[in-house]
């Protein structure tokens, strides 16, 4: 059997926890009585709002407004006049003050030069694109450099060192053929400027590719239309049906077979 000192103990114990459960169960019933009253007061909040209308809609309703001793419709019209002229002074008002002083921020491309972060800023042209000059310098210099080549030969090979085509091109025109004045031949991969004179007769001729041969500054075409005309013995006729007088053509070993006979 437990002593009277525990069983007071025990006692004291099971007191402390029916008051701590009571604590706890009041507060909880006063958060949620809490919580209802919220919940109610922001709906009958809402619910006023809602159902308020303009305050001048009012101003004059049930009122004997033309003082006639009775309401009748007659005020019901007077009073509705007297609001609408009310909303109207009122949006009268409204407007007023916009035109003062506007509430609404104005648009981006408006602020420019106006506030202190921006302070002194003004519009201005838009640059040119960086480069732009130097480009059209290369431009002139490219174009100069091509002239200059133009008037080294009445024909001038476009050409490039490592391009098979190029190579049979040039062998036809200054090995087996005789051209005076003699072909000028520009290698493009070594030139300094190869890159952009290549674009350039591509804008100028429409090949792109090499070799490119020109006669007095026209194309007669590239390494399979070289090789075209040679074999049907048109090559000669199209080289001096450009330059004329001014080119002499001939076939080298059809030359060299003829003074041996």
């Amino acid at each position: 059997m437990p002593s009277h000192r525990r069983l007071r103990i025990l006692v004291y114990l099971v007191f402390a926890g029916f008051v701590t459960m009571l604590f706890f169960t009041s507060k909880a019933r006063h958060s949620r009585d809490v919580d209802t009253r919220s919940l109610n007061d922001f709906f009958s909040k809402t619910t006023n709002a809602m159902d308020k209308q303009h305050p001048g809609d009012k101003v004059m309703a049930g009122h004997d407004v033309d003082a006639d001793g009775d309401i009748d419709k007659d005020d019901d019209i007077l009073a509705k006049q007297m609001a609408d002229r009310l909303r109207q002074a009122e949006q009268k008002a409204k407007d007023s003050a916009e035109a003062k002083g506007p509430s609404k921020p104005d648009v981006p491309e408006k602020l420019i030069g106006v506030g202190s972060s921006a302070s002194g800023q003004q519009r201005r042209p838009p640059k040119a694109e960086a480069g732009t000059e130097e480009e059209e310098t290369e431009d002139h210099e490219v174009e100069a450099e091509l002239n200059s080549i133009l008037k080294k030969s009445p024909v001038i090979i476009f050409s490039k060192s490592y391009c098979p085509y190029s190579k049979r091109a040039k062998g036809i025109l200054l090995e087996k053929y005789v051209i005076e004045p003699v072909p000028y031949v520009v290698e493009l991969d070594l030139h300094p400027l190869g890159r952009k004179i290549q674009a350039k007769l591509a804008e100028m001729t429409g090949r792109r590719t090499v070799p490119n041969v020109m006669v007095y500054g026209k194309s007669i075409g590239g390494g399979d239309d070289i090789a075209d005309l040679d074999r049907k013995k048109a090559l000669a006729d199209k080289i001096t049906s450009l330059g004329g007088s001014r080119i002499d053509v001939a076939e080298r070993f059809v030359e060299s077979a003829q003074k041996a006979g």
